[in-house]
């Protein structure tokens, strides 16, 4: 898995640690207090190991630690936005105004900047080659004047200040989802211990697949959001924006600059249940024996001023007024910003968030003969739609469907008494009033069809807020972190459970629990009606059902092999920790256009490709002899 979101780096738990810091030993809070440190450029590690503070000052690791926890701590997670135009400087804007002119006006402009479509009343005299003078008759006048508004709300997840991924590779005016991208992408290649080119040259290049995108495309200046306003601010569209805006761009990122796959490719978009969608693209590949390998994210950064306008005006975020009506407060400091999200308790509306996440599939085969360590296991991706709906954004039926058959999936894998002890919940938990409501009335009804009467529910977005597209991917990666720590994040910002909660049958708790997990479910409940519930089981399970398929003695030359793949990652974690990231970008390297193939009549040959793509297809259809066609 590799990724980066509000908490952190994905890779080797990082993230996951911030989230239950207080509750780990002391030497895991301060390997993840220094990891952070210098992902946020407060400190530099040297070749040889010795570290320097932000000044250049020479301090060792504890030093570090205690210099730069408050700033970790306090510049990570949900807390204000630092886009300085949501606060003091507030946001650009125009106001459309009419000018009754008593006089003639006259002002000078330079030549460029005039519109070439003028009215025909307007005096134009050249000045010189550069400037003009213009008078314009008295009269009435149209025009736009510049403004600055109010943020109306001030609190997002957003990814660890100062690391900016673009800075990592040779990014050339990127939108910051797709830099994102390239860098969640090349750490979970990293995190593999695996080496990507070696791993593919052991498959037809067919044999691979990438399914990742996000829910709203690239809404940024560099994507559509700079395309969509450039008329009306008065800058030129580039030939970059239009392209780069898709919402499918991540996955061709990946394919021509990180991967260099030919094999299937493409992306699901479904609101909030988006990574789930493409997930399940990967698992169904799998599973049909269509693909061996499969590299599944997404990535989604809407921290812009539209986007944030866009979702405050539908009511669903929590913006400062409402914050204050929540704690009867005058002044909201940073640390209500921090507690913006809270998932099952008096809320709202949700906290935006940035993240891209991303998770490598494979075949269990192939996993034993590469020796690849194993995070867990997904046997399911459950995905139902609402039926007939008033509001498209309001929840409905889907979500009772998905969550059910995901239960039913795990209690005929693992049995009921594993269902009910050693299970839990990844809830959606946006922090909405109707949320609240309607996910715990989901969970509190599956529940009770099972027998369930603690069920523990964890809601990440109170850490890293609602990251649209890319939201079950935080819950994902957390979920493996919790199987990997046994331990369960509460949702810290949880004073007291809402009333309308339907909390009877759940567990809600607000510090990190121990828990010991078979298997976790992964929910979703997107706008429109796009439900969809994800299984994860955890490596020990996953371990087990391996020896039952394949027998112990390859389990156990597994394990063997897996040992080399472990002290590959663990040196991949060491240099990330330290902030030597290796971000895999290679752009304009083995650019094939066509002519260079070699196409037979059963396979194709790629130069730079080990294997041939085999042209053997499946044909459940049957066969007309050629007279009878």
């Amino acid at each position: 898995m590799g990724g980066v979101n509000p908490a952190g780096r994905t890779s080797g738990h990082q993230a996951f640690r911030r989230t239950v810091l207080d509750a780990l030993p002391d030497d895991d809070q301060a390997r993840t207090l220094l990891g952070l440190a210098a992902m946020m450029r407060l400190a530099d590690c040297q070749a040889d190991g010795a570290w320097h503070d932000a000044e250049g000052r020479p301090l060792d690791a504890a030093g570090i630690v205690e210099q730069t926890r408050q700033q970790v701590l306090d510049h990570t997670l949900i807390r204000r936005i630092e886009d300085p135009r949501f606060n003091e400087e507030g946001l650009p804007a125009n106001r459309k105004a009419s000018l009754a002119l008593d006089t003639p006006l006259t002002f000078r402009i330079r030549r460029r900047q005039l519109p070439d479509d003028l009215p025909p009343t307007w005096q134009v005299k050249e000045l010189d080659r550069q400037s003009l003078e213009v008078t314009v008759p008295a009269g009435t006048m149209e025009v736009m004047l510049p403004e600055t508004r109010p943020a109306q709300v001030r609190a997002a997840g957003q990814l660890p200040s100062g690391f900016e991924p673009s800075r990592l590779y040779r990014s050339v005016h990127h939108p910051r989802g797709l830099s994102m991208t390239v860098f969640a992408a090349s750490d979970c290649l990293g995190d593999s211990g695996l080496e990507w080119d070696g791993l593919r040259d052991r498959l037809d290049p067919d044999e691979v697949a990438v399914y990742a995108g996000n829910s709203i495309g690239q809404l940024d200046d560099e994507g559509w959001g700079g395309l969509l306003k450039s008329f009306v601010s008065g800058k030129r569209a580039t030939s970059k924006q239009m392209p780069l805006g898709y919402g499918q761009m991540p996955a061709d990122f990946i394919n021509a600059y990180v991967l260099g796959s030919v094999g299937g490719t493409g992306a699901a978009l479904g609101a909030c249940a988006s990574f789930l969608y493409n997930l399940r693209l990967g698992v169904d590949d799998i599973r049909a024996g269509r693909r061996r390998v499969v590299l599944v994210g997404t990535a989604d950064a809407p921290i812009t001023p539209e986007v944030i306008e866009g979702f405050r005006t539908m009511g669903a975020l929590a913006d400062d007024d409402g914050l204050k009506a929540l704690d009867a407060l005058e002044l909201l400091t940073d640390a209500d910003y921090q507690r913006a999200c809270r998932p099952f308790a008096r809320n709202c509306g949700f906290t935006m968030g940035e993240s891209s996440q991303f998770i490598m599939l494979m075949d269990d085969v192939l996993a034993l003969e590469t020796g690849a360590e194993v995070l867990g296991s997904v046997p399911g991706v459950f995905v139902n739609a609402d039926g007939w709906k008033r509001s498209i954004s309001a929840p409905g039926i889907g979500n009772y469907i998905s969550l059910a058959k995901g239960a039913a999936l795990v209690r005929d894998m693992l049995g009921e008494k594993a269902l009910r002890e050693r299970t839990f919940l990844h809830a959606h938990g946006t922090s909405t009033p109707k949320n609240r409501v309607t996910e715990s009335h989901v969970f509190d009804q599956v529940a009770r069809a099972h027998g369930i009467t603690a069920w523990p529910v964890v809601a990440v977005k109170a850490f890293v807020g609602h990251s649209q597209g890319s939201a079950a991917g935080d819950q994902l990666t957390s979920a493996l972190g919790s199987f990997a720590h046994g331990l369960l994040p509460g949702i810290f910002t949880l004073d007291a459970v809402a009333d309308d909660v339907h909390a009877e049958r759940l567990k809600l708790f607000r510090d990190p629990l121990p828990f010991v997990a078979d298997a976790a479910f992964i929910n979703a409940k997107g706008f429109g009606g796009n439900n969809a519930t994800g299984v994860v089981l955890s490596p020990a399970v996953t371990e087990r059902l391996m020896a039952e398929r394949h027998g112990e003695t390859a389990v156990a030359a597994w394990q063997k092999r897996r040992e080399a793949t472990r002290e590959v990652a663990a040196a991949f974690h060491r240099a990330a920790d330290r902030g030597h990231f290796e971000v895999r970008y290679r752009f304009g390297e083995g650019v094939l256009e066509g002519p260079e193939l070699d196409v037979g009549r059963d396979a194709i040959r790629i130069p730079g490709y080990a294997q041939e793509v085999s042209l053997a297809v499946d044909n459940p259809f049957g066969r007309l002899d050629e007279g009878d066609a």
